[in-house]
């Protein structure tokens, strides 16, 4: 997937430096805008998203009872915790842009990250965002039918609408997508209060009756467990997102480890006690029934107000979905620069600085996936998907302990967590294919299908030299299309 952009690369480059001012190598480059404080809303606004409104039907579904549910919640955000801390390790060790795939391709090379990346452009990143944006379009129209749920057209249609209009956001002005994602973060830990609140108020009413049996209705089936944990780990996804626009925070040695210390444990908390609230206040029928757990709540705890509800969850998952669409193109941008994804993915528009084709990309994947209806399928297969290569990424780490035991690591975590969390990464791969054979074999070929594209377009495209004419016919027009160029430093010999 090589480039030919002799015309766009060697002629009329503007440059930037941190600041945003052309630079005499002229040249374009990605700035580093991002502080501690817009880390952390990051982190805080792409986990705290569709999951936590979507999930708790899934975590029960699997779990069979309330207790037990909780007891999931409470260790899918430990995980998360320790994933986030092995990932310290590994962001400050190898501090590129990327994450999980320049952690593979430093640990084992090429092949197995290329096959993350295109697992990642075909179904994670994509799938991710959809379920956000539907999510956002459930809550938004679910006031006007308020005896059903909304027509599936009329979701799916406001769901590719807000795709689309956040894309050409973050195509237009990094610092907006910035100001955006810390403004409704704040917005969604509001909503998520909310909801704890009058869970404690229903709880100091003396509503204890959802609460009597906790554990009974318990299933114990290994293979439903980690299904259970699929839909709470779900809602946590996107606590290593940041890794992926490493490049772009400021001071990263710190600001990085500190982001992912201050973000994951009080997502934790607010998680567990949103679902204390859900469960104390729904009926465990109630909660298998609705399709919008949030509103449901609402309805039974805020009278005339329940319609802050919907509002609140459709900040929250706009804000979700703004910081999905930043981080993962990032991801796509970096992996183009390698020769992974088409190289047009890797230009950077030379108005506004950002990598518009990766974000065009994303966009239009996701609205592919728009049409799917089964919510819960695409939860399963992504999950599968994305803690197989986590799975990976964690082993590498502790395979560069060994194979480089000097580099340098501004943060070593203890050996047992990465151990551990290899070991659950492991069950949560092998233990749902008793159960859901389809949805986590459909993932299994997802990444399998990644073999023959990587042998054909980047292991041998020399000897297809039709493959790399088009390849460069299509560089060539994405750049005069969008107005883009390299990085610098790219493509320039």
């Amino acid at each position: 997937m090589s480039t030919d952009l002799d015309s766009p690369s060697s002629q009329n480059h503007f440059s930037l430096t941190e600041n945003g001012r052309e630079n005499s190598n002229n040249k374009v480059h990605l700035k580093k805008e991002l502080n501690l404080i817009d880390a952390i809303g990051i982190i805080i606004g792409i986990i705290i998203g569709s999951g936590i409104f979507i999930s708790p039907k899934g975590v029960l579904k699997y779990a069979g009872s309330t207790g037990f549910g909780i007891i999931v919640w409470i260790l899918s955000g430990i995980l998360s915790t320790i994933g986030a801390l092995c990932y310290a390790e590994l962001g400050t060790m190898i501090p590129k842009s990327g994450g999980d795939y320049a952690y593979l391709n430093e640990a084992f090379g090429p092949n197995l990250s290329f096959l993350y990346m295109w697992s990642a452009f075909i179904v994670i990143m994509p799938t991710g965002n959809t379920v956000t944006a539907i999510t956002f379009a459930q809550y938004t129209l679910q006031p006007l039918w308020e005896s059903c749920n909304p027509p599936f057209e009329a979701v799916r249609l406001l769901a590719a609408a807000v795709i689309s209009f956040l894309t050409i956001l973050n195509c237009y002005n990094v610092k907006w997508v910035t100001k955006v994602t810390d403004v409704f973060s704040l917005g969604k830990v509001l909503a998520l209060v909310v909801i704890i609140i009058f869970g404690m108020v229903s709880l100091i009413q003396g509503n204890f009756s959802n609460l009597e049996k906790p554990l009974e209705g318990t299933n114990y089936n290994p293979g439903y467990i980690a299904l259970s944990f699929y839909s709470g780990i779900f809602s946590f996804a996107g606590w290593n997102y940041l890794n992926f626009v490493t490049e772009e925070i400021k001071n990263p040695y710190k600001n990085l480890p500190r982001a992912i210390c201050i973000s994951l444990p009080f997502v934790t908390i607010i998680y567990v006690l949103v679902n204390c609230a859900y469960f104390i206040v729904l009926s465990k029928h109630e909660m298998l029934t609705s399709d919008a757990v949030a509103v449901t709540f609402g309805k039974k705890t805020l009278g005339n107000l329940k319609w802050i509800i919907p509002v609140f969850v459709a900040c929250t998952t706009f804000g979700s979905l703004n910081g999905n669409i930043f981080a993962s193109s990032r991801l796509f941008f970096v992996g183009a620069q390698n020769g992974h994804l088409p190289q047009a993915i890797s230009l950077i528009n030379v108005h506004k600085f950002t990598p518009v084709p990766s974000l065009i990309s994303l966009c239009l994947l996701s609205l592919a996936l728009v049409v799917i209806e089964d919510v819960y399928a695409l939860i399963n297969y992504t999950t599968f998907v994305e803690s197989l290569f986590t799975l990976f990424s964690v082993a590498g780490l502790v395979w560069l302990r060994y194979k480089q035991p000097e580099a340098k690591r501004p943060i070593k975590v203890n050996i047992f967590l990465p151990v551990l969390f290899f070991i659950v990464c492991l069950l949560l791969v092998v233990l749902p294919f008793y159960e859901e054979p389809v949805s986590v074999g459909f993932g299994f070929l997802i990444i399998l299908s990644g073999i023959p594209i990587y042998l054909i377009f980047v292991k041998s495209e020399d000897k297809f030299p039709y493959l790399r004419q088009m390849s460069n016919s299509f560089n060539t027009f994405c750049a005069k299309l969008f107005l883009c160029v390299p990085e610098e430093g790219k493509y320039d010999s």
